[in-house]
């Protein structure tokens, strides 16, 4: 799928490092050592992406990738390190603060995002509290929501604990349609469902997608359903970009050995044999990760220069982008 539709965010060269705080037994360990500088987490290293406005980009990649942390990047919800994110071409931390409700997140377990204490309706309208919309018009905007999600507005006096995993994760939905927002960044929303509510929910949001105009970042470790439903799909690993394309060239193409592993693991009903590429080794420490490619040391086809060099990531083919020293050889 092409597209011609102007980025609706655009991320440039972003990165973000955690600094892990030491305690007492690990501060008299450093002083023992001699080591001065606290351990540093590069969660996200060096990214540049752009999501156009009406797409749904899957992100994918293991669990510890820094998929998360770029998704609250994208939010605001924390500062880049470096880099920067902008909005219609505005930083995000810079855009008003009407505007600011433009992108939303609905988090992987909605047990923990919502607040036990507060009631469904209540908790559908913090937005519109925050944005000084009078308690007439939020009683009509949450009624709205709730229908929009599939839920009736009787249960909106209910606390979450009252509900099912599945619904509460549309409560967590309509809360974030509240606002009205134009990009929804989808952290692992369905991963904490039965499989039967997961299909639910995702014709909820293709349904809502159409019907409210939305982005969507996806983020999911089940490339199953990113390629069900998305147009586009970014991979990551340890903390980088590693390989962009459209959905179907991507599946049916894979450029990156990363890529290429990932993909062989997704299961099928086929008769015929099939080469199962298994990733040999464990993820390499966000603390210390490897010189030049950070995907060297479990890589099947690695060069020498992969140790030492860091691949540039390039265009490869139409709307294909990728981070291997072999892509463009």
């Amino acid at each position: 799928m092409t597209h011609v539709s102007p980025s609706i965010i655009s991320i440039q060269s972003i990165s973000k490092r955690f600094v892990k705080t030491r305690d007492m037994a690990a501060k008299i360990v450093a002083y023992l050592r001699s080591s001065a500088d606290p351990e540093t987490v590069h969660a996200v290293d060096n990214v540049t992406l752009d999501i156009h406005e009406g797409e749904i980009l899957g992100l994918v990649g293991e669990s510890g990738c820094g998929k998360s942390t770029l998704g609250r990047l994208i939010v605001g919800i924390h500062p880049a390190s470096d880099g920067e994110v902008f909005y219609h071409g505005k930083p995000v931390g810079d855009i008003e603060r009407k505007a600011k409700t433009d992108i939303q997140m609905i988090f992987q377990d909605p047990q923990s995002s919502l607040n036990p204490r507060m009631r469904v309706g209540d908790i559908i309208a913090e937005g519109l509290v925050a944005k000084g919309i009078k308690r007439r018009e939020r009683q009509i905007i949450v009624e709205e929501c709730m229908n929009s999600v599939g839920m009736d507005p009787i249960y909106m006096n209910r606390f979450p604990h009252e509900f099912s995993g599945g619904q509460r994760q549309r409560i967590s939905i309509a809360r974030a349609l509240a606002v009205n927002p134009k990009v929804l960044v989808c952290d692992e929303s369905i991963a904490a469902l039965d499989v039967s509510i997961q299909a639910q929910v995702i014709n909820l949001f293709m349904g809502l997608k159409d019907k409210f105009n939305l982005t969507y970042v996806f983020i999911s470790h089940d490339i199953s359903v990113v390629q069900h439903i998305s147009d586009r799909v970014a991979v990551m690993y340890l903390g980088r970009l590693v390989e962009l394309a459209p959905s179907e060239m991507l599946f049916q193409n894979p450029s990156h050995p990363y890529t290429k592993a990932l993909l062989s693991a997704i299961p099928k009903l086929e008769a015929k044999r099939r080469d199962f590429k298994i990733i040999e080794g464990e993820i390499p420490s966000p603390i210390n990760p490897p010189s030049g490619c950070h995907f060297h040391k479990r890589c099947p086809v690695a060069e020498k220069r992969c140790q030492n060099t860091v691949p540039a990531f390039e265009k490869i083919g139409e709307g294909h982008f990728s981070a291997c020293h072999l892509a463009t050889k």
